[in-house]
């Protein structure tokens, strides 16, 4: 599996609106490469938790940094600004996406390394470092805690684990639209749950786990986890960026679960993604982005 990344509850431990998880075949179906657009307007657009989720890394000068699952370098660039004398290295099977994140550091003037090395078979030969951060990879391993484990091994003595998964589905549409049935968004949650559900029993070799993160940390062998949960605030009327992520949400919703439903529901859709609608995502005043992101922290022993 490809370990790309940009850089979340009991009901479903995934945010709906991360476009990792918008398909409803096995992860060896999506085309990442083909997503490196969507993927880095998602990682600008969600920019804001990753800066409060490395404030709160317990590691003060970390030398080395591994990003698992890096894609298009922009939770990397992020750790690169955030740690200028750490050596920050962003790691994917995609070496397409890799050098997206290269010219992404050579645009934003900060110094990343990168490593082409597939998750999680291939990133035992990366090396270890102070600090890796891993956003939105793990649910794509069919062994979320043989993962687990591999991740906490790359760690030095004293090392800090921080991965993003879990937290709340995001919410960027009113209740009442003006049309169609109220409360289409937790309907599109509700089906892209079930197509959730339906990817993990697809993977190769997929376990099936209480998704208890700060347990399954403490399993792999780390101490002193916990849990913290941060706030991506875009509120209405959107800038470009979170507005253009909030139809490539939409659209990715049509393509995954449009089949599931009802004519009404896919009506009201469309209607949605019409771009000469006035009452569409690209022109209605009322579209927001309110997302809640959770990040789980761990160390290794030994500091």
């Amino acid at each position: 599996m490809s370990a790309n990344g940009c850089d979340q509850d009991g009901r479903y431990q995934h945010d709906p609106h991360e476009l990792r998880d918008h398909h409803g075949h096995s992860d060896a179906d999506v085309d990442w490469v083909a997503m490196a657009d969507l993927l880095e307007v998602q990682g600008e657009t969600n920019s804001s938790y990753v800066r409060q989720a490395l404030a709160e890394l317990d590691h003060r000068s970390p030398r080395r940094i591994l990003d698992i699952g890096s894609g298009p370098g922009v939770a990397a660039c992020q750790l690169a600004s955030t740690f200028p004398g750490a050596d920050v290295i962003a790691v994917d099977g995609a070496p397409e996406l890799l050098i997206r994140a290269e010219e992404r550091a050579k645009r934003l003037g900060v110094r990343l390394g990168t490593r082409t090395a597939e998750f999680p078979d291939g990133v035992a030969d990366v090396g270890s470092a102070d600090v890796v951060w891993s956003a939105q990879v793990v649910h794509h391993v069919g062994d979320q805690q043989a993962a687990l484990h591999q991740l906490a091994e790359l760690l030095t003595p004293g090392g800090v684990l921080a991965i993003a998964e879990g937290g709340l589905p995001s919410r960027y549409l009113p209740r009442d639209l003006g049309f169609g049935r109220p409360g289409l968004q937790e309907r599109l949650d509700a089906a892209m749950a079930d197509r959730f559900s339906q990817m993990r029993d697809e993977l190769p070799g997929s376990v099936a786990v209480a998704e208890d993160w700060p347990g399954m940390l403490r399993a792999a062998g780390l101490t002193e986890v916990r849990s913290r949960t941060f706030l991506v605030d875009h509120p209405a009327p959107l800038d470009d960026g979170p507005r253009r992520l909030v139809r490539l949400v939409l659209e990715r919703y049509r393509e995954a679960v449009g089949e599931l439903l009802d004519a009404e529901d896919l009506t009201t859709l469309d209607r949605l993604l019409d771009p000469l609608d006035a009452a569409g995502v690209d022109r209605r005043q009322d579209v927001f982005l309110l997302a809640a992101k959770t990040v789980h922290y761990g160390r290794r022993a030994g500091r």
